[in-house]
């Protein structure tokens, strides 16, 4: 059996190639056994072997000797075209055959399996399926021993073991990869950035094994490999960042801004998404504690409105509305009575001057303040009634000539018995009833007058008697305001008014009609 070349990386044991060599060699002595003269075309044949044999000799180690076992790349040896026997003659062609076909199975299975290596090796495999790896080398350099016996089936064997484990590995790299990228959400959450940094890095590499380049889609520079990375690089200065703002905690506005460059710095951070709306939280608070202590002090100040204005601030803040809303209403609850109390002594300063009239309006003021007080509400009503009877007193006051006819004489004395009836009377009231009462009682004193005509004209005092024609005459008439009214034929109606009392009384009233009229005219 040939020797083993030592040359590093070299397949220099028994090939195909290494065979016809042989073969070439020993031909004369073939043919000369064989007694017979061969063909042109035979040897023709044997040179180009004899060519062959020297390029694997001379020029084929050089192509192999950048490979060195354990793995080696497979030499691509092109099938001869022609099979050849060995010079052993222990060895068929047939068996040669055979040989040279297991020895190409091998290398096939075994460039497969560089493959994978090639392509474990750029993952980094040592990192995360070291003993998968480690198994799978085992069996490619136990093949490589089965390889140097030239027991090629065996070696084929050994090389297929290896690449269904290094073909398990890489079918592994999804699994792998989620472990990665869970690992290194584990090490963010540490604030562990070297070890974030590892876990992502690998986690890219795997997903970048996974990416198809020729589906024609762009890398995700968005994916959780990625994001986790970048997260990853800056996960030191957001720790600064997160010690700077605990430095800073009894100044909420200054740790939101240095909160919000954290946010900034890794929108995907839980924890400093969190910690600014904690940061953010205290500021509300403290900006709606200091409105409502705003609010308050113009309140103290007797600034109600003022103090309504910072509590409705306080209450635009989003937080504690509930607390703002009771601070206003008590606000307005106190401005309410305090206009109350302000109409309130308003009104019975206008009943003490029995302006009655004046302490409606205040009332009125109070009840649409607060239409719930029984007690505004009586005095509303109390002073309603007065203010009515003050208005028919000044009434009956002003025209006391009325008082002559019965309806209205009637009615004035019930508003004054009304007057009179009511508990401790104002000096107004007492002063109007005296007088109406006199009024009254003057307007039942009849008063004779005396009227004067000319014996032609019909007299008539409207609602009271008719006269007749007469040239003098006396008529008793109560004090009021009363009409005569004459008429005569052909002549133009007079009337003639005049009141009777009061001071008002006429030393005589004269009725003629003295004014013919123009029957040409009709006038």
């Amino acid at each position: 059996m040939p020797e083993h070349d030592d040359r590093a990386g070299g397949l220099s044991e028994t090939t195909p190639q290494t065979a016809a060599l042989d073969y070439a060699a020993a031909g004369p002595e073939l043919d000369s056994d064989r007694g017979t003269k061969q063909p042109l075309w035979v040897w023709l044949g044997l040179g180009v072997l004899v060519l062959a044999a020297l390029f694997v000799v001379f020029v084929l180690p050089g192509i192999v000797q950048n490979y060195e076992l354990p793995l080696e790349r497979r030499v691509d040896l092109a099938a001869p075209t022609q099979q050849t026997t060995t010079p052993d003659t222990g060895v068929s062609p047939f068996q040669e055959a055979q040989r040279a076909r297991d020895r190409k199975a091998a290398q096939d299975v075994l460039a497969q399996l560089l493959e994978q290596q090639t392509r474990l090796d750029a993952l980094e495999v040592s990192l995360w399926a070291a003993a998968d790896y480690e198994r799978a080398i085992a069996d490619a350099t136990l093949g490589d021993e089965f390889y140097r016996t030239q027991e090629f089936e065996a070696a084929q064997q050994a090389y297929a073991a290896g690449l269904a484990t290094l073909t398990q590995i890489i079918d592994s790299v999804p699994v792998v990869l989620e472990q990665r990228l869970v690992s290194g959400e584990q090490a963010l959450i540490a604030l562990d950035a070297p070890a974030a940094i590892a876990a992502f890095d690998l986690a890219r590499s795997l997903e970048d094994s996974l990416f198809d380049e020729s589906a024609m889609v762009p890398v995700d520079e968005n994916s959780p490999a990625r994001v986790g990375l970048r997260r990853a690089l800056v996960l030191e200065e957001l720790n600064g960042l997160f010690d700077a703002a605990e430095l800073v905690a009894d100044n909420p506005r200054e740790q939101v801004a240095i909160l919000e460059q954290a946010v900034n710095l890794d929108p995907y951070s839980e924890q400093a998404a969190s910690l600014l709306a904690a940061a953010k939280a205290r500021l509300l608070e403290r900006r709606f504690a200091q409105a409502m202590s705003e609010g308050y002090a113009r309140l103290q100040a007797g600034e109600p409105d003022e103090a309504i204005a910072r509590f409705e601030a306080a209450a635009k803040l989003g937080i504690n509305a509930d607390e703002a809303r009771a601070a206003i209403v008590q606000t307005e609850t106190e401005l309410t009575n305090a206009q109350i109390a302000a109409l309130q002594q308003a009104a019975q300063t206008a009943e003490s001057n029995e302006a009655w009239q004046a302490a409606v309006v205040e009332y009125e003021a109070i009840v649409a303040l607060d239409e719930t007080l029984p007690s505004i509400n009586e005095a509303l009503d109390y002073a309603s009634k007065r203010a009515r009877l003050d208005a028919l007193l000044v009434a009956a006051l002003d025209a006391p000539e009325r008082f002559a006819e019965p309806a209205v004489f009637d009615e004035t004395r019930d508003v004054y018995f009304t007057g009179r009836a009511i508990d401790s009377p104002g000096p107004r009231l007492i002063s109007q009833l005296d007088e109406l009462q006199a009024l009254l009682e003057a307007s039942q004193i009849p008063l004779s007058i005396r009227f004067i005509s000319d014996g032609l004209t019909e007299v008539t005092v409207l609602r009271v008697s008719e006269l007749g024609t007469f040239e003098a005459t006396r008529l008793d008439l109560k004090p009021g305001r009363y009409a005569a009214v004459g008429r005569r034929a052909g002549f133009r109606e007079v009337r003639e008014e005049f009141t009777v009392g009061f001071g008002l009384t006429p030393a005589v009233v004269i009725v003629r009609c003295d004014e013919p009229i123009n029957a040409a005219l009709g006038r």
